[in-house]
Formats: C-alpha cells, structure tokens, sequence
C-alpha cells in the first residue's frame, strides 16, 4: 500500500540530505514541487520499555529494594536469550515521598525509587514471552513497546522511487496544464524520512500475571520520505 502526497510549493527546500542542483535557464519557467512518497512493511523487531518503582521508610531502603528487583530482571533477560548490547538503563530516579494535609506542613512518609530500562527484542515472536518473564521476575512498570526494522534502506528507497516517480508525473502535468513541457530536471533533493507504527497500547502491570504469553500484534510500519525537485518547463 503507497500513499502519495503532492503540493507545489514556490522554492525547492534547502536540506542536508543528498542533492542534485542546476540552475534555470534565464528565459526558462521553473516549477518547484515537494512529495511525500511512503511504503508499508512489516516490522522484524521489537522494543519494550519497562521498569522497576519501590518504596521504602528511608532512601537506602528503597534504593536497596529496587536494586534487588533489576536484578532479577536482568537475569530474566539474560535467561530469556537478550543480548547485554540490547539492554538500556534509560532512568534512575529516586524520590521523597509526602503526604499533604490543609493548613499543615507536608509530612515526609518515605521514599520512592523507579529504575527505567529498554530493551531491544530482535525476535518478535519473544516479544510477549520476555514481558512475562521480566513481570514474574519483579517489573511493575511497562510504558510502551514499539516496532521498527533492523534494516529499513529497502522500504525506504521504495518511498523514495514512488516519490520521485510523482514529481515526474506532477512535473508533466502542471507543464501540459500550462501549455509548456518539461525540458529537464534543475534540481533534486531529499528532505526528512520517518517511520510511523500505529498506536500500541501501554501496558500496567502492576497486577497483572497472565498464563498464557502477552499477546502482541505488530501491525504495519509506515515509512515516508520528503523529496523536493525544480524542473525547467519551456514552450
């Protein structure tokens, strides 16, 4: 599935990304154009973000509990067949707690720490097996899991062909609408590419223990690339 974006714009873009630039016949008409192109796959991996949050009467003690809890995550992982290089500690917080009350100075009741790592799933049919295993093992806290490719030069250079394939076309029909023709291509250039996954759920799983694995659906990953072009129209 392709979905093509086109607008004409009245000067082509000044980007990083790779270029191909002429300049105009004096004489010459110049058409500016800027097209979306994107292409779909299917994602080949995975990437969970979850974490550890503890209480405790004094700092130590919920540094401490929070400590022994990402350890055991950690073997899970390692148990689960993840990779050292596909785990990252992305925070480390640790905080008061208190209590308020009206007309009264806050009470300090104790204190909360939250260890956040993301971890890389390089086989997606693990993805819903690690998440149970890193719960059993003392997670409490999952915010997100999202899709990508290990590799998306393919599908990217997909969206770049059907991208530039539609300013050719755009190109030639605002020349036939104005009674000229194209004569040749001044300049090309590459703006910003994406990836985009629908929407995925997050998950609370405080209190969640499931026998049978996490269910996770991938869906489809849409990838889209900005390509800008300057073509010289002549009668």
């Amino acid at each position: 599935m392709k979905r093509l974006i086109a607008t004409a714009i009245a000067a082509a873009f000044t980007l990083s990304a790779p270029a191909f630039a002429d300049t105009a016949s004096p004489n010459a008409t110049a058409l500016s154009l800027s097209v979306e192109g994107e292409s779909t796959a299917t994602p080949d991996m995975a990437t969970v973000s979850f974490g550890v949050q503890t209480q405790g009467k004094t700092a130590a003690d919920a540094l401490q509990a929070n400590n022994a809890r990402m350890t055991a995550v950690m073997a899970a992982l390692k148990n689960a067949g993840i990779a050292t290089k596909d785990i990252q500690t992305s925070s480390l917080n640790l905080n008061p707690q208190y209590t308020y009350g009206n007309n009264v100075p806050p009470t300090l009741n104790g204190y909360q720490a939250s260890d956040q790592i993301t971890v890389r799933v390089e086989d997606l049919s693990r993805t819903g097996p690690v998440i149970d295993q890193v719960v059993k093992a003392g997670i409490n806290q999952i915010d997100s899991v999202t899709f990508g490719l290990k590799d998306n030069n393919a599908a990217l250079d997909q969206a770049r062909q059907s991208a530039v394939a539609t300013l050719a076309q755009r190109a030639n029909l605002y020349a036939a609408a104005t009674g000229l023709h194209v004569t040749r291509l001044v300049s090309l250039e590459e703006g910003e590419h994406q990836s985009v996954v629908p929407p995925r759920p997050v998950f609370a799983m405080a209190k969640m223990a499931a026998p049978a694995a996490t269910p996770i659906s991938e869906g489809e990953l849409h990838l889209s690339v900005t390509v800008s072009a300057t073509y010289e129209l002549a009668k």
